[in-house]
């Protein structure tokens, strides 16, 4: 029996390598994220205020934002930033929840998470917790389109395969959020993001972003 395994993994590595050569594009599309996360900054000001105040009220002693450490670009950590959408212990309490995992892979996903708060639940319904994200884009510490940014314990899971999502920047959408997410696989997320990989360009990205608003208006699968 032929060995397709193989035969993928090579024909994955020219398409990166051919990814590598995209000098142009990696240009235009770090200065798109650069303005365009600028200027959502800015305009999204009075949301972050009115998410900051609702998260507040339900629990004064947490904090607004909350960071985590993400594996970005060539498996290099960074910070990354969201609205924190669960209890202040919610780190802590992952431990008790691992055999809960509803996700097959290196990702934890509960549908019916007990370290979710209401104004939690609500923002992760449409995505709002995403938001701040912004500023790692604005950093350079992600991309506005890109594969989903792992956990630290996640990449120690993965095999050759699922490191090759690792070889460009992560980004706050991707194919993965606008095609059900959660109702996605780990596996299947690999998939897409080395789909992404193979053939994104400028055009494609617009393409993601737009399908992103969608999802906005109409929330799919996250949770």
């Amino acid at each position: 029996m032929m060995d397709y395994t193989n035969d993928r993994h090579k024909s994955d590595n020219i398409k990166f390598s051919y990814h590598r050569e995209k000098c142009f594009y990696k240009i235009v599309k770090r200065s798109f994220d650069f303005v365009a996360s600028l200027l959502g900054l800015i305009l999204l000001l009075p949301l972050f205020l009115i998410v900051a105040i609702a998260i507040k009220l339900e629990d004064s002693a947490g904090a607004v934002f909350y960071s985590q450490t993400r594996i970005g670009k060539n498996k290099k950590p960074f910070k990354m930033y969201k609205f924190r959408s669960m209890t202040v212990d919610a780190d802590e309490r992952l431990k008790e929840l691992l055999d809960k995992n509803e996700i097959e892979g290196a990702m934890f996903k509960m549908k019916e998470d007990p370290r979710v708060t209401k104004v939690g639940a609500f923002i992760r319904k449409y995505s709002i917790d995403e938001l701040p994200q912004l500023f790692n884009v604005l950093r350079g510490n992600m991309s506005l389109v890109g594969p989903r940014p792992p956990l630290p314990y996640e990449v120690e899971k993965y095999t050759d395969h699922d490191l090759l999502r690792l070889i460009v920047k992560p980004g706050c959408t991707g194919l993965w959020q606008i095609s059900g997410r959660n109702a996605v696989g780990f596996h299947e997320m690999v998939e897409m993001d080395l789909q992404y990989i193979a053939k994104c360009g400028f055009l494609f990205d617009i393409y993601v972003l737009f399908k992103t608003v969608a999802v906005f208006i109409h929330p799919n699968a996250a949770y």
